[in-house]
């Protein structure tokens, strides 16, 4: 759940203003401090109940304070260019290889080179230079009517192409990230040209126009009017999970489908962070990513917001930890990052709105 924003005592900590500089902002964001010896300054786009608690567990475990920006990612990547190498910016962390992609070639991260996080997070969930790492994980499943697709009927992304599913899908805008980012890996996998065809014949398949969120699609399956969504697994967790009545009634119609289980795995996406280009606490915001990396850590990434962790033997939500464990693709998080504005491309010639 998206967390409100409020002041208080605990929002005090997020950021610490500078005096002469309180009432300056850009882009309507509060400034930050710059360099001192205890502090990262962390830039998120994430906004979610439990990382109150991750962040305050970093701090009494290292007495290094975060002084937190919170804002949409666009406006963040903006704010960083703009500031330049004046940015006090030691972290950025957002959700999807694409945008942290964006992040890396806007030239707003750096390098980081790291034993401990090479040794935890899998060569598939980071850049391979260092500029970013995966902290969790979140499969893109299909979420089926339970009465309207047969067992066995629905198993591969590709099989979202065949005629026998005219009317039948839904799926959000190609504006959205997500959707951007399966697309450039399936232009890895298959290869552009047969890539565009494949999303004709998706797009041909719509059951309407593309709107909404994930979570929007799968309870537009349960009222009917398609018979399989596309969505991230914890959109289908938190309705799985909570205590209101309506929403157990739309998780009873549904079922959860990991495709493409028979050959390459399903498609993973990450959240992730790096150490911004111009870090005035580059070894605290280094300090800050392994500990993101540490089973604490991941814990609350697995707990709070029903993600997948990075590392191993870390327990997963009840919730998630009912599915079946499922094969992943391998293919690296920066490659799909890399195909996004060529996924974007095709998708507006094939029609995908």
């Amino acid at each position: 759940m998206r967390r409100q924003t409020t002041i208080s005592a605990t929002t005090s900590r997020r950021l610490v203003l500078l005096g002469a500089l309180a009432a300056s902002t850009v882009f309507g964001l509060p400034q930050v401090a710059t360099a001192q010896d205890k502090v990262v300054n962390l830039y998120s786009s994430r906004h979610y109940d439990t990382d109150e608690a991750l962040y305050e567990t970093f701090t009494k475990k290292t007495g290094i304070k975060i002084n937190r920006i919170e804002a949409g990612e666009d406006q963040l990547l903006q704010r960083m260019r703009a500031e330049g190498d004046k940015s006090p910016a030691d972290v950025l962390i957002t959700v999807d290889a694409g945008r942290l992609w964006r992040a890396q070639q806007n030239g707003l991260l750096q390098p980081t080179k790291s034993a401990v996080l090479e040794k935890a997070i899998p060569a598939h969930l980071r850049e391979a230079e260092g500029y970013w790492f995966g902290f969790s994980k979140r499969a893109r499943v299909f979420v089926v009517n339970k009465d309207k697709v047969k067992s066995g009927e629905l198993t591969r992304y590709e099989d979202l192409a065949d005629p026998k599913w005219k009317g039948r899908l839904l799926i959000r805008s190609s504006t959205n990230v997500y959707n951007q980012s399966i697309v450039g890996s399936m232009i890895a996998t298959l290869g552009a040209p047969a890539t565009e065809v494949w999303a004709r014949h998706v797009v041909e398949n719509f059951a309407r126009a593309p709107k909404g969120g994930d979570t929007d699609q799968i309870k537009a399956v349960a009222a009917g009017e398609g018979d399989v969504a596309l969505s991230n697994t914890y959109y289908f967790a938190r309705l799985l999970n909570s205590a209101k009545p309506e929403d157990k009634a739309v998780v009873a119609k549904l079922a959860v489908i990991f495709p493409n289980q028979g050959d390459r795995g399903t498609h993973v996406n990450v959240s992730g962070a790096g150490v911004a280009k111009y870090a005035p606490n580059k070894a605290n915001a280094i300090k800050f990513l392994e500990y993101l990396a540490s089973a604490e850590a991941q814990n609350y990434f697995a707990k709070g917001n029903y993600e997948f962790p990075v590392i191993a033997n870390v327990p997963l939500h009840p919730v998630i930890a009912s599915w079946a464990e499922f094969k992943e693709d391998q293919i690296n998080a920066a490659v799909f990052g890399r195909n996004n504005e060529d996924a974007l491309k095709l998708m507006d010639r094939a029609g995908w709105k």
